[in-house]
């Protein structure tokens, strides 16, 4: 008899716990629902916060355009676009178009902590030495420095030496909420020479190189030259080729 209503307790007992986790899976269940519901309402445009802020970013998004240099040189020249430089100031110092603002997306990272001394050791032995570019880290001030120098109605022209910086440059000016904004495609390294009234001791679509690649063409060039010699040496005259290699040292 006792067996048989502890038996029965235990299946009660079951029974509840079954059905308090039934509850609380429909519980859930439901909360899920209004919570896809809700996101659901808020992407399609539901509600008016959601639908004002998604306008409102469309909107900014629309004023951006991507121009080839001949078109930015119209913007700038008829349209009363103001050249807003995005580049580091190596670059800069290099060669910039004429009356251009100068605000750089990235400065250069001076930092001492253990992490940044190691970096910059191995950037500078190879990015540094090979391609000339600066340790950077991104510019805290960069958005704050353009406001200070422009509107959000200003009409400005991005321009970088690649076309990536101006392009994330003017995201973050879309965010603050500038509308005229244009970019170089292909930044300036696409300028063709006396596109742009420029500055600098380079011509805008070199400012980028730096470094040892910029003797590397003519090295190549040089030990390309010395090599054909030397083959058409070997070939047309090999009895006076043999001559001179019988001059060099010997062990």
């Amino acid at each position: 008899m006792l067996k048989f209503q502890e038996k029965k307790e235990k299946s009660q007992n079951g029974r509840s716990q079954l059905l308090h986790l039934g509850i609380i899976q429909v519980l859930s269940l439901y909360l899920l629902f209004l919570l896809s519901w809700a996101a659901f309402k808020c992407n399609h445009g539901r509600f008016p916060s959601c639908r004002s802020s998604l306008k409102q970013r469309m909107v900014i998004r629309a004023e951006v355009d991507y121009v080839d240099s001949e078109e930015a040189k119209v913007l700038v020249s008829k349209e009363g676009y103001a050249v807003l430089d995005v580049r580091d100031t190596f670059q800069y110092d290099r060669a910039h178009i004429k009356s251009c603002h100068h605000v750089p997306l990235f400065i250069e990272n001076k930092d001492n902590d253990l992490g940044t001394i190691l970096k910059r050791t191995v950037h500078n032995n190879f990015s540094g030495l090979f391609f000339g570019l600066p340790f950077t880290k991104p510019n805290p001030e960069f958005v704050k420095s353009v406001n200070e120098k422009f509107s959000t109605d200003s009409k400005l022209l991005l321009v970088c030496q690649e076309g990536m910086r101006s392009a994330a440059a003017a995201r973050q000016l879309e965010e603050e909420g500038f509308q005229n904004i244009s970019c170089i495609t292909s930044g300036l390294q696409s300028v063709k020479p006396g596109t742009f009234d420029s500055v600098g001791k380079v011509e805008l679509q070199d400012a980028g190189k730096a470094g040892l690649v910029t003797v590397q063409g003519k090295i190549s060039a040089v030990l390309g030259t010395i090599l054909i010699c030397a083959y058409l040496l070997i070939t047309f005259f090999p009895e006076q080729a043999e001559k001179l290699f019988q001059l060099g040292p010997t062990s």
